[in-house]
């Protein structure tokens, strides 16, 4: 059994060798925050269909080099048919960006991102109900009185289920035990 997938080859892989399995560097973590902000009201197979023009519109999403972005780089993306045209989105990359590179200075985004990290739970059964956990309200209360654009308590909880912070596989997933032994081997990340 599958989570989600069945029938789309992408979306299908996605869940099989990503969704839920731990990122714990900085570059990894934004690049998942800023695709869980682009989805917003956004099917996700969409997102994931343009992910990697995504990537070369947003230098691989290196917040160093999209830190630098400016107005000409909006303009130049409002115009790329690959990527998500909407200015609020676009501008919130760049500003996440920012933000990350401020945050070095005090606690590094992937820091601050598994310090988030809630309590291990049992296995869920079905999605239905599932609810989200209150450390993805308090990390999106912090990332965005550091600057963060597009990082409500729903985009930051589905930041943590992606980035493996959270088993969000159904407990007869066919990777819920694979996915789990990845999660508990991460401790702390540096």
């Amino acid at each position: 059994m599958r989570c989600f997938g069945d029938g789309d080859e992408l979306l299908g892989r996605y869940h099989d060798e990503e969704w839920g399995r731990p990122i714990t560097d900085e570059q990894g973590l934004f690049e998942r925050l800023c695709l869980e902000g682009m989805q917003s009201g956004l099917s996700w197979t969409l997102i994931l269909n343009r992910r990697e023009t995504l990537r070369r519109a947003f230098a691989q999403f290196d917040p160093d080099a999209v830190a630098r972005f400016g107005e000409g780089d909006v303009e130049r993306l409002l115009g790329d048919p690959g990527v998500i045209r909407h200015r609020g989105k676009i501008e919130a990359v760049i500003a996440n960006a920012r933000a990350t590179l401020a945050l070095r200075e005090q606690t590094p985004l992937h820091e601050l991102i598994w310090s988030h990290r809630p309590a291990a739970r049992p296995p869920i059964e079905t999605f239905e109900g599932l609810e989200t956990p209150r450390e993805a309200a308090a990390l999106a209360k912090e990332l965005k009185r550091a600057g963060f654009r597009f990082v409500g308590p729903t985009t930051v909880y589905s930041t943590m289920e992606a980035a493996g912070l959270v088993n969000d596989h159904l407990a007869g997933c066919h990777v819920w035990s694979e996915v789990e032994q990845a999660q508990r081997s991460v401790a702390s990340p540096s």
